[in-house]
């Protein structure tokens, strides 16, 4: 790996690469599944396309919170992994597990919720039914997904992220064959559209959790990890989780919502806006996936130093996770900037319409601005990763937030009361989205994460 002037040793680019690559691929898989459903449903019409990611950004405001305070198993596992206290690591996943179960009906009960919020923000009559539905679906199915997140959070902790790729491979693979037979109606079975690709989605999870499940209670997990006697609830685990977890469980949560009051604000400008943004932000959901593997990584690699009383090597992580984005990032820039259009032709309908065509230049133009921040994009998520890492969840939760949160009714004065175009606004976005970037690389290299002690 010497080409991206990486280390050889601990926390070098080839110790970050190696447990990167799986969680890079099942990141892939994830975006591969969304976007495949965003794919089909376009062939159907951009009603359909736009309700899939509104419907879904709905659903992630419903879920999010628990799924970032889930999510710091992950730290946290890796911090008991990296001080040898291994039948910890198990203990702490079901302290996570117990959470994801109580979760569930909450989800659940608050369901209903998404279809008065559709109408409040205007979203077109002709794509609410389609969104409320897909909502739906996806709401029953969120157990599958928390419990597929949360135990490939644990494995991502004690480093076996081989795992998750092979889980993550098999949900896409489920994912993407139910989606063409029950979007469109294939091997005998009714046309059922969006309805077919969350049941599709919700399918890939279960097959992700089974393929999780067993090697979670395997032989070798059972033996070095002592999973038989992890089945209790830890009070003082389960405070360490919620106390380090939860601001990452509100930022997820009110970063959802902000996004979603944004998605819904261009998509209130009218069907062609809303086509143009949803085909931007799939563009960029697809590129930005990628990163996530890399932030888990980073993540995984710091607390596990940071347990083991090893703040510089942790340091170091966080430097190889950076030239490791930012090599992957320059691909995405060229494609971005000299692929553009044919990024958004990929999702032409089968009919033509005047929608989609007016929507393309429109298209064009957001995706080449997204241009401006993806290699800075790199070196954000392997600051957030080595941050939350080592526990310094409260100081992200804060900034995020607010910023995510400061961004909402300047778009909305943007476009509602100033009347000014969707580029304008989305490049509005992009420039608080890259002094967003700044404040969380000056909080990294102020070195105060590397005295913070989580175990």
């Amino acid at each position: 790996m010497t080409f991206l002037g990486g280390h050889e040793g601990k926390g070098g680019v080839k110790e970050v690469f190696a447990l990167a690559i799986p969680m890079i691929i099942s990141s892939a898989c994830d975006g591969v599944m969304t976007f495949t459903d965003r794919l089909f449903l376009a062939r159907l019409g951009p009603d359909q396309m736009n309700a899939a990611m509104g419907g879904a950004i709905a659903l992630q405001v419903l879920t999010f919170f628990f799924v970032g305070l889930t999510g710091y198993t992950t730290a946290l596992v890796a911090q008991y992994f990296g001080a040898a206290e291994r039948e910890k690591t198990t203990v702490a996943a079901f302290q996570a597990i117990v959470i994801v179960l109580g979760a569930w009906p909450v989800i659940l009960l608050l369901e209903p919720l998404t279809g008065l919020y559709f109408q409040f923000m205007h979203i077109p009559v002709s794509q609410t039914g389609y969104q409320v539905e897909y909502v739906n679906i996806l709401a029953w199915g969120s157990l599958f997904s928390l419990l597929r997140h949360t135990l490939g959070c644990y494995f991502g902790g004690i480093g076996k992220t081989k795992v998750v790729m092979v889980a993550s491979i098999t949900a896409m693979g489920v994912n993407v064959v139910l989606d063409y037979i029950l979007i469109f109606g294939k091997l005998g079975f009714p046309v059922l559209g969006i309805a077919g690709a969350a049941i599709a989605t919700v399918l890939g999870s279960v097959a992700a959790v089974g393929v999780l499940g067993i090697a979670y209670l395997g032989t070798v997990n059972r033996s070095e990890f002592s999973v038989m006697r992890s089945f209790h609830v830890d009070l003082a685990i389960m405070k360490k989780l919620f106390h380090f977890g939860y601001p990452a469980g509100l930022e997820f949560f009110l970063n959802l919502m902000a996004f979603s009051v944004m998605i819904s604000i261009f998509h209130s400008q009218g069907s062609t806006v809303a086509t143009a943004t949803t085909i931007l932000f799939n563009w960029d959901m697809v590129s930005f996936i990628p990163l996530i593997g890399i932030e888990i990584a980073v993540t995984s690699l710091v607390g596990r130093y940071m347990g083991a009383g090893d703040p510089e090597t942790a340091h170091r992580s966080a430097i190889s996770g950076i030239k490791t984005g930012i090599f992957y990032s320059v691909v995405v820039l060229v494609l971005f900037l000299f692929a553009t259009e044919m990024l958004v032709r990929v999702f032409s309908p089968a009919v033509f319409t005047a929608e989609f065509e007016e929507a393309v230049p429109l298209a064009v133009t957001m995706i080449r601005i997204a241009s401006l921040y993806v290699l800075l994009e790199a070196i954000f998520v392997a600051v957030v990763g080595a941050l939350r890492g080592a526990g310094d969840t409260h100081f992200t939760m804060v900034v995020s937030v607010a910023a995510h949160w400061t961004f909402v009714p300047i778009l909305y004065v943007a476009l509602n009361v100033l009347h000014l175009s969707a580029v304008i606004g989305w490049v509005l976005l992009v420039c608080f989205f890259l002094a967003f970037c700044g404040m969380f690389i000056r909080r990294f290299w102020s070195g105060k994460w590397k005295r913070i002690r989580v175990i």
